[in-house]
């Protein structure tokens, strides 16, 4: 048994694919195979259910996914250890990001985190599915560490950091009936369009149940993936929205006027998997991130 082989086992077990861990190790399918095969003889015990159409944990596979796991993490302090004390911090850091946020400037603090540990490799994803996305990559080791902005009851099996809140708004057209108003209550917009982000996104989420608890349905007429364009489709009438809090110099032409009634709030939070210590590089990026939040900058 080595390490490369659990590494492969670990992938596999993660994906529940040969071929899908072969493309995230950057190798081909065969490779993988064999690495496993391998790992199965030196055991004397099948790893994997396999049949045509999918691959399922067997028993001794599910044992060993945790211990796999410790493993090769206790390899990797190892080998950060004995790389810190003799050349820095080295070590390798991939991290999940909102499209949009200006609560933390994130290529400033990534260019900041390059300069002081050089030889750390960051890399840098998004997710289709927002949020809901971002979490799932970490709890299933795609991702290391992750800013999303999800319901604490949303992040099971994570470690939490939160880093600010911002407080929901509702976007009017300006000429809207209510937009003189002080403020707007949630069932004041039961007959309203509404413009939104797609399921997943953590704001949507959020939204969607502010108005399942206060049983009122609504009708999304349109639905975009960038925060920071809904008020464009807001300005020329095709729906209200509720959403966080946008710099007022985003949406002229739209009235944002506070909830009445209802403690609605999005909370940006950076997350690792839960009952995983973070390596050393991942620790001293959190340490920085903590000191890069902006609370009187622009949220998104």
């Amino acid at each position: 048994m080595d390490s490369r082989q659990l590494e492969y086992f670990v992938a596999v077990a993660e994906e529940l694919s040969f071929t899908r861990a072969a493309q995230r190790l950057f190798t081909v399918q065969s490779t993988v195979s064999a690495a496993v095969r391998a790992l199965e003889t030196d055991l004397r015990t099948t790893l994997f259910d396999r049949s045509t159409r999918r691959v399922t944990l067997s028993a001794a596979g599910a044992a060993l996914l945790p211990e796999a796991k410790a493993a090769l993490e206790a390899l990797d302090r190892a080998r950060a250890a004995v790389e810190e004390a003799s050349a820095g911090l080295r070590g390798n850091i991939r991290i999940g990001t909102l499209a949009r946020l200006g609560l933390v400037n994130l290529a400033e603090l990534l260019g900041a985190f390059h300069r002081k540990y050089p030889l750390v490799d960051v890399q840098v994803a998004t997710s289709p599915r927002g949020s809901s996305g971002l979490a799932d990559d970490v709890r299933h080791g795609r991702l290391d560490v992750a800013l999303v902005g999800l319901s604490r009851s949303e992040l099971h099996g994570l470690e939490i950091r939160d880093l600010a809140t911002v407080p929901f708004v509702v976007l009017l057209p300006s000429s809207h009936p209510l937009a003189g108003r002080p403020e707007v209550r949630l069932d004041e917009l039961r007959t309203e369009r509404f413009v939104d982000m797609p399921r997943g996104f953590g704001n949507r989420s959020m939204v969607d149940r502010a108005f399942d608890d206060a049983g009122l349905p609504r009708r999304i007429q349109v639905e975009v993936p960038e925060l920071t364009t809904i008020p464009d489709y807001v300005r020329v009438g095709l729906g209200v929205a509720v959403v966080p809090q946008l710099e007022p110099a985003a949406a002229p032409g739209v009235a944002q006027l506070p909830i009445a009634g209802a403690d609605l709030s999005w909370t940006l939070s950076v997350v690792t998997v839960s009952g995983r210590r973070p390596s050393r590089a991942v620790t001293a990026l959190l340490d920085l991130m903590a000191d890069s939040v902006r609370p009187d900058g622009p949220y998104f």
